[in-house]
């Protein structure tokens, strides 16, 4: 049996006649007449008969159509699939994102992809960055964004982007007048620092060191949201992203730092891995929302 054969049997079955049949499959009707006969050769049995020029399935022929119409429903069920993954009505998403970008940037993204594709279901965690690098490159997911800390060969960085750190505090605090503030402003000053452990806080301590600044640490704290809470709360200045103290409102005063300590950060997946068209659409609207942020670059 050939598919070309079913089809044709199938038409005739659905229309009634050869003439009906070839008009609605794009054939000659001998040419049905000709598929059709080769199918009863090949199944052994009559699939039609005629009278007065009339042509009539046999019981065979109906008990045949029943399958065939299976085998066809299966086959459209098919399509219909792969027409729902062709237009992103059915996929998996899966992001794991440092906190930083999961305040502002990515919320905007997933709210403008979904309604673009409102088939594709997304799982989305936080995590720190050292969490998302190992998540993305061992594949439990497919995007990332998160700081790097040193060259890594099981992550490809697809695109790059520089913030600069800012000082934050209470309202109210003694140096929320400043226009600009420097490490010398903070010696002595009570501070709650980012971790030794992260990028960031690295920097942060190295900047101090270098301006020979002995800060009043109070407290270490991770990541940048908790320290921005506890500075709001009046514990201390924090050195931060400029990103995560905008969801903080009118509760955070921020004030430029100089000279300047940068924030990095990368949308990464891991080396090797072909992006899913989902994976792709999401990669490119991200890069493209955060390359319109205020107080970020590309590099």
């Amino acid at each position: 049996m050939k598919h070309r054969q079913i089809q044709s049997f199938r038409a005739v079955m659905q229309y009634g006649t050869i003439t009906a049949a070839a008009r609605a499959i794009g054939i000659t009707q001998p040419a049905v007449s000709r598929l059709i006969a080769d199918l009863e050769h090949s199944v052994s049995f009559a699939l039609f008969e005629r009278r007065g020029g009339k042509l009539l399935p046999t019981r065979e022929a109906m008990e045949f159509f029943d399958e065939v119409e299976r085998m066809y429903y299966g086959m459209e069920q098919l399509e219909r699939v792969a027409d729902e993954i062709r237009q992103l009505r059915r996929a998996d998403l899966r992001v794991a994102t440092m906190p930083m970008v999961s305040f502002q940037i990515l919320p905007t993204v997933l709210s403008d992809f979904i309604r673009a594709f409102d088939g594709v279901r997304i799982t989305h965690n936080v995590h720190t960055s050292a969490r998302v690098i190992d998540l993305v490159a061992s594949r439990q997911y497919e995007l990332g964004i998160a700081q790097v800390h040193g060259a890594r060969q099981d992550i490809e960085v697809l695109a790059s982007f520089r913030a600069q750190c800012i000082c934050v505090m209470a309202p109210g605090h003694p140096l929320a007048g400043k226009s600009v503030l420097t490490p010398r402003d903070l010696d002595a000053v009570p501070m709650v620092a980012l971790t030794r452990e992260s990028l960031t806080g690295r920097h942060v301590y190295r900047a101090l060191a270098d301006a020979g600044v002995r800060p009043d640490i109070v407290i270490e704290s991770q990541p940048s949201f908790a320290a921005c809470a506890l500075s709001a709360a009046g514990i201390g200045i924090a050195i931060v992203d400029p990103l995560t103290p905008i969801s903080f409102g009118s509760s955070l005063i921020r004030v430029p730092l100089r000279p300047l300590i940068p924030f990095d950060f990368h949308v990464l997946k891991s080396t090797g891995l072909t992006l899913s068209r989902a994976g792709e659409m999401f990669r490119d609207r991200m890069i493209h929302a955060i390359e319109a942020m205020e107080h970020v670059s590309a590099i």
